[in-house]
């Protein structure tokens, strides 16, 4: 109370101060022996001042700015991102992830799996090849990929080359989908399968996988030993056109690419000059040389030029006079001297003189003529595509004096139909095409179209040219076989009929292209086959019969022959 009493006579002095002017040191000052009993903590005995209306005009403006910015960023929030964030939350509980889908197996034809899918020691399911050696036939795969974070931007396993890109629709199965709740420290809470996997479609073939182990074995012993850059070979059914085996030579190993690795390895098949990438059985191009004797034979036995019985003396070389330079020949030379023969020794002992006679005409011997020799050769299926169920196939090439003036810009001679009649010049096949040509022979007529998928309808296409016609060029490479060059492929245990052939290449013709065609049992025939060793040192060029031997011989020992 006492404490009350001073204030207001303290307030009471100020106006009086006011009223008289004139204020006394005791109407200010307070005796502090008078505030000894008040609680300066609380704030008592002290003298008040009012805040001032700009300090509160001050704070007013500041809230009123924050309060602006917390709505501002609010709106942005609920309005502008407002359902980004919703789905991002929504994300936080639910995740959906890929569920991959097997590829599709591939079999031979007996079911033997030569393609599967393995889970590796990562968890990674890859694809595991049965039969290295088939690399550039059946190819590789790509698999799916993700970015740095971990998460999948392609789900998708692709072909890349051979069967694997051929049919990879079919061998593509349908990913399924996964969703699964989890918290926001990823604790799953529950898992269901929303769409289930559809894996893909087993692909069987037509490959014999003891026929193919054989062939591709027997042609890498030979192309190595013998220094021939590559090679190919094929194995073909005569009634149905399915491929039985196919190899190629130098290939990769898919499983290097189905594992990534070794680099060095993979960086070895970049840089080789061997191009073990080439799948050279349909994309190969050589010239074919002899090996097209019994086509030519085929046409002109058609045609009426010769007959079964014609006979034409082969002495080694043909002589023809320069008719723009008088004085001066022209000389074309033949392997041999071989005499005087018919057709059927002309095939067995691939007379060239018979054929530069039969295809270009000497004498008073009539020739086919390149047009004709044009006609035959495609009637064959040479020079074009045999839409084998394989990508990137070569067409090849047989030369014609429109060629030869739009590509080279010069005439057409003699000499040109000539080396064409005997597969030389610029004749350029694949091995397929050979082999589905000599199956040709074999069938009486039907030019069949290859496949390696088993149990197809047959697709063919019927050459003009009679059954008796086609026995005649049949036995005069059964006589290849039995009697003259094609001798190393003559067993007691099954009958063979072959046509061998060399053509030389290069700059210099300092290489050999060494070839073999032909089908098998003789007098039955159920397959067709054609073999093909690639710039081999000059004098190899009958290396090629040395692969079917082996891989005849393998077969038999294993007891998996035709009777």
């Amino acid at each position: 109370m006492r404490f009350l009493l001073r204030i207001r006579r303290i307030r009471f002095i100020k106006r009086k101060a006011h009223e008289h002017d004139e204020i006394t040191p005791d109407e200010i000052f307070l005796d502090s022996a008078n505030i000894s009993g008040l609680d300066q903590g609380r704030f008592q005995g002290r003298l008040e001042l009012p805040i001032s209306s700009r300090a509160f005009l001050g704070l007013f403006i500041l809230l009123g700015i924050i309060a602006g910015i917390i709505l501002i960023q609010v709106g942005k929030l609920q309005i502008l991102q407002g359902s980004a964030y919703s789905a991002e939350s929504e994300q936080n509980h639910i995740r959906s992830s890929v569920l991959f889908a097997p590829r599709g197996v591939i079999t031979d034809m007996h079911g033997s799996v030569l393609v599967n899918n393995v889970e590796n020691s990562q968890g990674n399911v890859r694809r595991i090849y049965d039969i290295p050696a088939m690399g550039s036939v059946i190819g590789y795969t790509s698999y799916p990929k993700k970015d740095s974070s971990g998460r999948y931007y392609d789900t998708a396993e692709k072909g890349i080359a051979g069967l694997e890109a051929q049919y990879n629709t079919e061998l593509t199965g349908s990913n399924g989908t996964v969703l699964t709740e989890v918290n926001a420290l990823g604790k799953v809470f529950s898992q269901g399968v929303i769409v289930p996997p559809e894996k893909g479609k087993t692909l069987k073939l037509s490959i014999d996988s003891s026929f193919e182990k054989s062939l591709t074995t027997a042609l890498a012993d030979v192309t190595t030993q013998n220094k021939f850059t590559g090679g190919a070979a094929v194995i073909m059914d005569v009634h149905t056109g399915e491929i039985r085996a196919l190899a190629s030579y130098p290939t990769y190993d898919a499983n290097i690419f189905s594992q990534g690795g070794p680099t060095k390895t993979i960086v070895g098949y970049n840089t080789d000059t061997r191009h073990p990438y080439l799948d050279r059985v349909v994309q190969g191009l050589y010239a074919p040389g002899s090996i097209v004797k019994p086509f030519i034979a085929a046409g002109a036995l058609t045609d009426g030029i010769i007959t079964p019985n014609t006979k034409i003396d082969d002495k080694g070389f043909l002589i023809i006079k320069d008719p723009y330079h008088p004085g001066k020949i022209f000389l074309y030379k033949g392997w041999k001297a071989l005499g005087v023969l018919s057709v059927r020794k002309a095939i067995a002992w691939s007379s060239d003189v018979f054929f530069y006679t039969v295809g270009g005409g000497f004498g008073s011997q009539k020739g086919l003529g390149i047009n004709r020799l044009d006609y035959w050769y495609h009637q064959f299926g040479l020079g074009e595509k045999s839409n084998i169920d394989l990508p990137n196939e070569s067409s090849g090439l047989i030369p014609t004096p429109a060629w030869k003036r739009k590509v080279l810009h010069k005439p057409w001679y003699l000499g040109d139909t000539y080396f064409t009649a005997i597969g030389q010049y610029a004749t350029q096949v694949t091995p397929i095409q050979m082999a589905r040509a000599i199956a040709a022979v074999a069938n009486n007529g039907k030019l069949l179209t290859p496949t390696l998928l088993y149990g197809q309808t047959p697709i063919y296409t019927q050459i003009p040219v009679t059954p008796a016609t086609f026995q005649v060029v049949r036995e005069g490479m059964r006589e290849g076989v039995t009697s003259a060059l094609a001798w190393q492929i003559n067993f007691p245990y099954l009958a063979v009929a072959a046509k061998t052939g060399t053509a030389q290449v290069g700059a210099h013709n300092q290489f050999d292209n060494s070839w073999v065609e032909g089908f098998f049992p003789y007098t039955n025939p159920q397959y067709a086959f054609a073999v093909v060793l690639g710039r081999g040192p000059s004098g190899k060029g009958e290396k090629a019969t040395m692969v079917m031997k082996e891989f005849f011989t393998t077969l038999h020992a294993q007891n998996l022959l035709p009777k």
